[in-house]
């Protein structure tokens, strides 16, 4: 939508009257809410929670014929009060982004392009990655003979997409392997 210069001036002049008006004492909370209501009009709204930190800040996601057309922060949430940090505020673009990737791409050793593979075949290629690194490299015992059971070849840092129980699968998984060495996003 092309916006011409006197469109522009009589937004603004609309606006500036409405700013006196409201400084006279005017009541201006319908025009508030009836404005706020535009934007949304005939979308659900569904509460969910910001993945980014450990505040886990309640989020509104305005959804509209199926997709994502609008996210804010809860009012009623006592931590954010409604606000959200940088990170919050993008979750719109990352989930309605034409540049998202929605497939996993794979680039083979020494080769200069990406091909797009199916999620089995991806899936079943990092499985036998961690097997075999696993099957090499575990350490039963250390120099000094006791019992260790671990693997230090592999590292893993979590990500704060992760919900507490998912955390709590992965790195009971990571532990079950023998891994020793990991870390979370959340943390750093």
């Amino acid at each position: 939508m092309a916006i011409t210069r006197r469109t522009f001036m009589k937004a603004a002049g609309a606006g500036l009257a409405g700013l006196t008006l409201g400084r006279f004492g005017l009541d201006l909370g319908p025009v508030r809410a009836y404005a706020a209501g535009l934007k949304i009009e005939g979308a659900k709204e569904v509460i969910s929670i910001c993945p980014f930190c450990s505040c886990c800040c309640n989020t509104i996601f305005s959804v509209k014929d199926g997709k994502i057309i609008s996210v804010e922060g809860d009012p009623d949430y006592p931590v954010s009060e409604g606000g959200l940090c940088a990170k919050g505020a993008a979750l719109l673009s990352m989930h309605v982004n034409d540049h998202r990737l929605t497939k996993p791409l794979y680039r083979a050793p020494g080769g200069d392009k990406w091909e797009e593979k199916d999620w089995a075949w991806t899936l079943d290629r990092i499985a036998r990655h961690v097997k075999t690194t696993r099957d090499r490299d575990f350490i039963v015992t250390d120099s000094q003979g006791r019992r260790v059971n671990r693997l230090e070849s592999m590292f893993q840092l979590g990500t704060s997409q992760m919900d507490n129980e998912e955390c709590a699968l992965s790195h009971q998984m990571l532990r079950g392997l023998g891994v020793v060495h990991m870390d979370h996003q959340a943390r750093i």
